[in-house]
């Protein structure tokens, strides 16, 4: 006779097997799976193990007996779901045996349908109307079905009925299958809402191109609880969804009222190439190529040659990708992103972050402006309010200085670059010093705590890029040179902007080409723009990314670009 243990602290009716090492916790649920079995209890695991007493078990043995009733009518439900299962089943296959003998025709006798998009049908209300798309939802009520269908300008709900609701093609019809619809355009009922403020009453449609069902079903491959890698791998099919598509669609008005805006500050557009020969940003950051056996680069910045256009063009600006081959896994951080910069003549550093401060705040206000941008806006991120200005100006000093106020430190590196770390393993942490460079959490850290937009400026020569221009010596810290450089900051978001003066002197930058172990042979384009007529000029870069995600509350810039790539992915 098998021995069955009981502990009434410990056990576990689910997933106890009645051992003593993995006990029931219930004396009923023992009786019930174990009848015949030698019965033993306790009460904690500091207790013995004991037979239990006759009341104990008169009493479990009604616990026994409800268990017992409540499996016999678990079985009896699950018998009847299985008739009616089996039952429906049977209908449906009737059904569809049925379905296969109607033929919709289109009555010649209607108005001959005028074709539209989706997004154009409101003045066509109360007219026949001919729409195709995809089927973004599908819902069945007893003999009527429901299906949103979607195409790049919006959404409509269309209504089938009758015939029209009965075809093989309406009872196998699946998400994301696409569908050519032709109907009566009426305006929702009283009460009732649908998107547009109409719907399409059907009386004639055909499958254009199917879509899977089963195992295969658009669902089953791609659904709100995916892991991020599938989402990753299945990009083409998540950009159908309708936040990832409103995502592109307000990228896409964000470019256009960004193009305005520069444009209405006289700035023309131009269009630099992306293979290049020099280096803007760092040679370690570089991906390197061979171009017809020279050595060749995919830009970083086209900030060099935004430069060569001011003598002839005026002030300019570009919309162009750049690549970082940074071994970056943040969240704001993408191998290739868009890049938006601009270069201006005859300006001071002060003129440089407010022109940069008014695009930012114009371009937010013509999206603001737009209904249709406003909604996309309201729709991805519900508490968005456009910056109030003038923005926060906060010197790379003074900042330093905040951060070692707040008790917002940075990990401890050695003369080599490598976190030091205690003997527990962990990384040491230390106050800010002149002459660090802010790392992205504490930078971060500090945005959030302030909660407006801000320009830190005055960074470090040595954390900045060689052609950047300095400030007087008279502002020198502890022996540091600072440069006239700013970078915007964002709430959420961090930098989003990063903008500087430029060196307008011929030698000071050919010092500033040595000091950096740089060639200025290959430069030669560049330094030329200090020989023939040198001026007082400045630029920025935008990450368009980092943008649209502080716009529209993204966690991650990845969510920002159509297809994302970062380090290890370049599919699909």
């Amino acid at each position: 006779m098998a021995t069955i243990h009981v502990d009434e602290t410990t056990g576990s009716d689910e997933t106890g097997t009645g051992t003593s090492e993995q006990p029931y916790q219930t004396l009923a649920f023992a009786l019930f799976t174990h009848s015949d079995a030698k019965l033993l209890t306790r009460k904690d695991v500091g207790s013995a193990y004991d037979e239990p007493t006759q009341s104990a078990v008169k009493k479990a043995r009604k616990g026994a007996d409800g268990l017992e009733k409540k499996r016999k009518k678990a079985e009896e439900l699950a018998a009847r779901e299985a008739q009616d299962k089996a039952a429906e089943r049977e209908r449906r296959e009737k059904l569809i045996e049925e379905s296969k003998k109607i033929v919709l025709v289109e009555d010649p006798a209607l108005p001959v349908a005028k074709k539209a998009k989706i997004g154009h049908l409101e003045p066509l209300r109360g007219q026949r109307v001919k729409v195709s798309g995809w089927v973004h939802r599908l819902r069945s009520q007893k003999d009527i079905i429901f299906i949103v269908l979607r195409e790049g300008t919006g959404y409509l709900q269309c209504v089938l009925s009758g015939n029209v609701a009965q075809t093989y093609e309406a009872l196998t019809l699946t998400l994301e299958s696409t569908v050519l619809l032709v109907g009566t355009l009426q305006p929702v009922p009283e009460g009732k809402t649908a998107p547009g403020g109409h719907e399409l009453v059907v009386d004639f449609w055909k499958v254009l191109g199917g879509a899977p069902g089963g195992d295969e079903a658009f669902t089953n491959r791609l659904n709100e609880k995916s892991d991020p890698s599938i989402m990753a791998d299945l990009r083409h099919l998540v950009l159908r969804g309708e936040t990832a598509s409103a995502v592109l669609k307000l990228r896409a008005a964000l470019m256009s009222s960004f193009r305005e805006s520069l444009v209405s500050h006289d700035l023309l557009e131009v269009t630099p190439p992306c293979l290049v020969q020099t280096q803007v940003e760092g040679g370690a950051t570089l991906f390197k190529f061979n171009y017809y056996g020279q050595d060749a680069y995919l830009t970083q910045s086209s900030q060099l040659y935004l430069e060569t256009c001011l003598p002839s063009l005026g002030d300019v600006f570009c919309v162009q990708e750049s690549f970082r081959a940074e071994n970056s896994h943040t969240r704001r951080h993408l191998s290739e992103y868009t890049h938006l910069e601009a270069e201006l003549a005859f300006i001071d550093f002060n003129d440089l972050m407010t022109h940069i401060e008014a695009i930012i705040c114009e371009t937010v206000d013509k999206l603001l402006a737009n209904p249709t941008t406003a909604g996309l806006i309201k729709q991805l991120n519900p508490n968005f309010t456009a910056p109030a200005r003038p923005f926060l100006r906060m010197s790379y000093v003074d900042a330093i200085a905040w951060l070692n106020e707040h008790g917002i430190q940075h990990e401890a590196e050695d003369a080599e670059g490598n976190v030091v770390k205690d003997e527990q393993g962990n990384a040491k942490m230390v106050d800010h010093a002149v002459g660090d460079d802010i790392a992205e959490a504490a930078e971060r850290r500090m945005t959030d705590i302030l909660g407006v937009p801000m320009f830190l400026y005055g960074f470090p020569a040595e954390l900045k890029s060689f052609y950047m221009k300095r400030m007087p010596r008279e502002e020198a810290h502890g022996g540091h040179l600072f440069t006239e450089s700013c970078d915007l900051l964002m709430p959420g978001v961090g930098e989003i902007v990063g903008g500087s003066m430029r060196m307008t002197g011929q030698d000071e930058l050919l010092a500033a080409y040595k000091k950096e172990g740089i060639d200025p042979a290959p430069y030669y384009w560049f330094t030329d723009q200090r020989k023939y007529g040198t001026c007082e000029h400045g630029g920025y870069g935008l990450g368009v990314e980092r943008f649209l995600a502080w716009l529209a509350n993204r966690f991650t810039v990845r969510e920002c670009a159509l297809y994302p790539r970062w380090p290890g992915r370049a599919t699909p």
